[in-house]
């Protein structure tokens, strides 16, 4: 057998009998990756059947209010440190919110976010914030890391990763679920983007999304090229290994840089998808997503 056939092959049979791989076999797999994408893929989504089932998992979300936000994130185009030409409007009516929800829901969404800044989906708040939303019915709240911690100085300085991590134990704490992901694209390096999977596992958080750089001319990122779509598909796949349970949705950017691979995302080991556009960027119809899903033999 192949060398790296072989890696990939032990690697899966190892998470398969309910075993995490450690940082070193995750760097031998990931160079294994590298020679053979589309066997490490077909392993990843191996294990995401085993463990996940064939259940597709929509999300959708709003901007409840746009542009202003506070924070210095280089790739965003809310910040209000950059001239982006983003329409700015203060926060939406609770029945504006209510039609978009009852929209996402006739799309097949069965999780929706309101979105009020870009350091998480409502800031970083406080323990007593945190119970209030958890007895008014919210179940899950949005949290980025973003990047790895070493490469975060590089994209923020308002706000520091220490105080992200922080903030997703206070969200645990409360007895909420976290949704934590990052970007990928945002100039890390291969070492950054396994780091950032070994974080979310040590925080086990539970829906991760993945969102793929788009420049957003005017930002410090504006001329930031995306990675390759088998650059992509192959760190999909690295962290199903290293995130075996978690509901892993593919969001903002895919539609620019995975192009016609989109699909090629389901069989690298994911098992949901954001629909109906990503906060100041248009999607594809979810109607296109959800053929998708069902062509993957997905069950909705």
């Amino acid at each position: 057998m192949d060398e790296h056939i072989a890696t990939i092959t032990r690697c899966m049979d190892q998470v398969l009998a309910g075993k995490e791989i450690s940082r070193e076999e995750a760097e031998t797999l990931f160079a294994a990756g590298k020679e053979e994408p589309f066997f490490l893929m077909a392993a990843a989504d191996k294990i995401r059947k085993t463990f996940c089932g064939d259940r597709m998992r929509f999300c959708s979300d709003v901007n409840a209010r746009s542009g202003r936000c506070t924070e210095n994130c280089k790739f965003c185009a809310q910040s209000g440190w950059y001239h982006t030409g983003v329409k700015e409007y203060p926060l939406r009516s609770p029945e504006d919110l209510l039609r978009e929800a009852k929209q996402a829901e006739a799309y097949g969404a069965e999780r929706f976010g309101i979105v009020t800044s870009v350091c998480c989906s409502l800031g970083l708040l406080t323990e007593e914030q945190l119970k209030t939303l958890k007895a008014a019915g919210c179940q899950r709240i949005h949290c980025n890391l973003e990047t790895a911690k070493r490469h975060f100085p590089a994209i923020c300085t308002t706000h520091t990763y220490e105080e992200k991590e922080a903030h997703i134990r206070r969200i645990q704490q409360a007895g909420l679920e976290v949704c934590s992901g990052g970007i990928f694209g945002l100039g890390e390096t291969e070492e950054d983007r396994i780091d950032m999977a070994f974080a979310l596992r040590e925080h086990h958080v539970t829906s991760v999304p993945f969102n793929i750089f788009n420049p957003i001319p005017g930002t410090p990122f504006g001329k930031n090229k995306p990675p390759k779509p088998i650059e992509i598909l192959r760190m999909f796949a690295m962290y199903r290994f290293i995130l075996p349970r978690a509901i892993m949705r593919v969001c903002a950017g895919r539609e620019n840089s995975l192009r016609d691979m989109q699909a090629f995302a389901l069989s690298a080991g994911l098992n949901g998808a954001m629909i109906g556009g990503y906060l100041t960027i248009a999607g594809r119809s979810p109607e296109r997503d959800k053929q998708m899903a069902v062509d993957m033999g997905r069950t909705l």
